[in-house]
């Protein structure tokens, strides 16, 4: 069966053909849900003799795409080269001239505007300058990339059709939803007010402060929890919601909360668990989807579900991720909406952030523009159509919320009065970040935050009037922050070099700053909301990592299965640093501490097991020495090896021979471990075994040169000194100590005696 199109995207379909006709570009930007992948498909069908490059984020996105359509009745084309972006970068000059597209389609184009992928398109799309490209994509801007509009940057903007989350609700093609807000937990905002209070507020305002707190408590007591809220708002009780998560933790500690938030929905919802480096991702996301029991169904994710995957019977989604990117946002809530459906989505707002509750007006404000627009040119059946409608469950609270924000932040000429007071004491106005008033205002911040208001990147009332009087008393509009820019400027170079922020401790970049502890130290403080706007913008535009915790435990879980893979085990020492940079010796150390705190979870204890991971310190220490014993042997072929011998790897390696000598005399060296040594030529008569070394090496001179007449120094080439060992020989004998076995073997390979008693010894470089 042939590709089927619903009308919005036949439409696009034929103006991106006219499009690409004319210019050879042509971007279709349509929300999720609305079936744009389809357009691209339609391409492939129509066009059945030539060869489409499809390039997509994942490859996974691409095969849900796939599925879909063959749900949808169409046949999979078979003229596709898939590959991913990630995979682009990697191939080389011959290997691109190989793809000879016809096509080239960019999925999620957006995406193309990251540095590294950018480069990678960018050399793939100078190889094809004639071959026609269409971009598909939810949004052209990347709001927190100085929002760089991909379209013009890739399509110079040849735009065929566009359309908005809030005009393809208004438009009918997407249901419209019901937008429910609440907060997980207004006891933890309260609790974070009142350390405001405590700490931050203007001693003339802390009576009024104190009251609204216990107006709130009051409020707080009377309030309905999330149990009641989903069980009011949830329109099927045995529908499938998406759960969107920060991290692993933040996954883990919401599950937890499943019995009692929806008990009395369902007292055994089916849960599923869905983020990328998960090997089980995949049949959850299967199973998620097949699963038509008589059950509540929630899938737990992380990003996974953000773009391109769409699932058609999802009930609605559940918002705990705060976000301040409007394209993740908007993908998240269009898990929930899908066109063909005449089901009404419901999406929970729940993030934990009082502030972060008015994300859904832009959202609504499409909606209403777009209605208003359908209505002045006569569109039909809009009086049929349902509103926009959204809950807000915690509005009193928020409105208190809200009020108590306003005594906190002092009035703008209060703020001026006391930076008045500062430049006539200071002379400038040159104030540090952290500067308080001594009645506890936060002058510092303040000040920053005019500078931000002016440039527009942050809300606020800046009129001309009050920027002269700013003027007046020496405000400086463009001001290098406190140790900022050396920093950042550390840090572009890194991103450059390396590709990521993920900075080791203690780390100090080639222009001499720490550039280690200040990433670290950044994240606390965007934690505690004391970065602006501009700072948090501009280190995402290096793709900092803000959840760097669980990211950088991936990626060093990562590296330790590529190691289990490559040698079999985990013994590495302490400081063993892998070829990608990553400190696996002591990020192992810093796990099985954390294992044995019992703060390890039980998942990740699980998936360290499957590779190979030893909890018990010492078995493990002596693992990773066997190692590097093994790799000596390897090298030279025994483990006659002094006492104070250290490998190049920082082991003790002469010590710990010797304590395995002394335990297998005493007995109290187990049968393994024996074993285990004597594969690697484990000599347990330490002496006689040295003696035989030594002997060879002597055997071996003699047949080189004719006699033992050794220099005093001389070293073998494998380090031995045969010259002082010849020497000792000679001072045994003529103490009589040597066995008589001992002085025929070394008499037959030309020992004499008398040398050092009237017969001059060689000099050194004689043959």
């Amino acid at each position: 069966m042939s590709v089927t199109l619903y009308e919005h995207n036949a439409k696009a379909y034929h103006a991106a053909r006219t499009m690409l006709q004319e210019t050879g570009k042509a971007a279709v930007i349509h929300p999720t849900g609305t079936g744009k992948s389809f357009i691209g498909f339609k391409f492939c069908e129509d066009f059945p003799e030539k060869r489409f490059c499809w390039l997509s984020p994942s490859e996974y996105i691409f095969r849900t795409q796939l599925e879909n359509l063959t749900a949808a009745g169409g046949a999979n084309p078979k003229n596709i080269i898939f590959l991913t972006y990630a995979k682009l970068m990697t191939l080389s000059k011959n290997e691109v001239l190989a793809l000879r597209p016809d096509f080239i389609i960019l999925d999620e184009f957006h995406r193309c505007g990251a540095e590294q992928w950018g480069q990678g398109v960018q050399t793939f799309l100078s190889a094809y300058p004639g071959a026609p490209l269409v971009g598909l994509s939810a949004t052209n801007i990347r709001y927190l990339d100085n929002r760089r509009d991909m379209a013009v940057e890739l399509f110079d903007g040849h735009i065929a059709s566009e359309i908005s989350l809030g005009e393809a609700i208004a438009r009918g093609i997407l249901q419209a939803p019901t937008y429910v807000l609440s907060v997980y937990s207004l006891q933890k905002e309260l609790n974070r007010y009142e350390k405001r209070v405590h700490r931050n507020a203007n001693r003339l305002h802390y009576d009024q402060a104190e009251e609204l707190l216990e107006t709130l408590r009051r409020r707080l007591e009377d309030a309905d929890g999330l149990d009641k809220i989903f069980q009011r708002h949830m329109p099927d009780k045995h529908g499938k919601y998406i759960v969107f998560c920060a991290n692993v933790e933040h996954m883990d500690e919401m599950i937890s909360h499943v019995p009692k938030w929806f008990a009395e929905i369902d007292p055994e919802p089916r849960i599923y668990r869905a983020y990328a480096p998960d090997p089980k991702t995949g049949q959850a996301f299967a199973d998620f989807r097949k699963d038509q029991s008589k059950h509540l169904k929630l899938m737990f994710t992380i990003d996974m579900l953000n773009e391109g995957i769409h699932l058609v019977d999802v009930d609605g989604v559940i918002l705990f991720r705060p976000t301040e990117s409007p394209i993740i946002y908007k993908q998240q809530i269009g898990r929930a909406l899908s066109t063909g459906s005449s089901r009404t989505p419901v999406i929970f707002d729940i993030v934990n952030n009082i502030e972060s509750l008015y994300s859904i007006g832009a959202v609504k404000g499409e909606f209403e523009d777009a209605l208003s627009f359908l209505a002045s040119h006569g569109a039909d059946g809009l009086s049929r159509r349902e509103r926009f409608r959204v809950i807000d469950e915690v509005q009193d609270c928020r409105q208190l919320f809200e009020r108590l924000n306003d005594i906190l932040t002092t009035s703008w000429d209060e703020m001026y009065h006391y930076a008045e007071d500062y430049y006539k004491a200071y002379g400038n106005l040159n104030v540090p970040n952290r500067y308080r008033t001594a009645d506890g205002c936060k002058l510092g911040p303040w000040i920053a935050t005019q500078r931000l208001v002016r440039k527009g990147l942050r809300r606020g009332v800046l009129s001309e009037e009050r920027i002269a009087r700013l003027n007046d008393i020496g405000m400086v509009w463009k001001i290098r922050l406190d140790g900022w820019t050396e920093y950042y400027e550390a840090a572009e170079e890194y991103f450059r070099t390396k590709g990521h922020l993920q900075v080791p401790q203690g780390y100090i970049a080639p222009n001499g700053v720490n550039l280690g502890n200040w990433i670290s130290n950044i994240r606390s403080l965007r934690k505690r909301g004391e970065l602006t706007r501009e700072q948090v913008a501009s280190l995402e535009r290096l793709n900092m990592d803000w959840a760097v915790n669980q990211t950088r435990w991936e990626q060093y879980y990562q590296s330790a299965k590529a190691h289990y893979e490559a040698y079999g085990n985990l013994t590495v020492p302490v400081n063993y640093t892998d070829n990608l940079g990553v400190p696996l010796g002591q990020w192992l150390a810093r796990v099985r501490k954390s294992y044995q705190k019992g703060k390890l979870s039980e998942e990740r204890v699980k998936k360290l097991n499957a590779i190979g991971m030893t909890w018990n310190k010492a078995s493990d220490r002596w693992e990773q020495i066997y190692q590097a014993a093994k790799a000596y042997y390897q090298a030279h072929g025994h483990l006659l090896i002094e006492q104070h011998y250290v490998s190049g790897d920082g082991f003790p390696l002469g010590d710990w021979i010797q304590n395995n000598r002394k335990q297998f005399r005493k007995g109290t060296l187990s049968i393994g471990r024996q074993a285990k040594l004597e594969a690697i030529g484990m000599a347990w008569d330490y002496s006689n075994a040295r003696w035989e070394q030594f002997y060879q090496a002597a055997e071996g001179y003699y047949q080189a040169h004719g006699d033992l007449r050794v220099p005093m120094k001389y070293r073998t080439p494998d380090g031995i000194c045969l010259g002082s060992w010849i020497g000792r020989l000679r001072k045994d004998y003529k103490k009589g100590i040597l066995t008589q076995i001992r002085v025929q073997r070394l008499e037959d390979i030309g020992m004499d005696w008398s040398v050092g008693r009237g017969r001059p010894a060689k000099k050194t470089g004689q043959r």
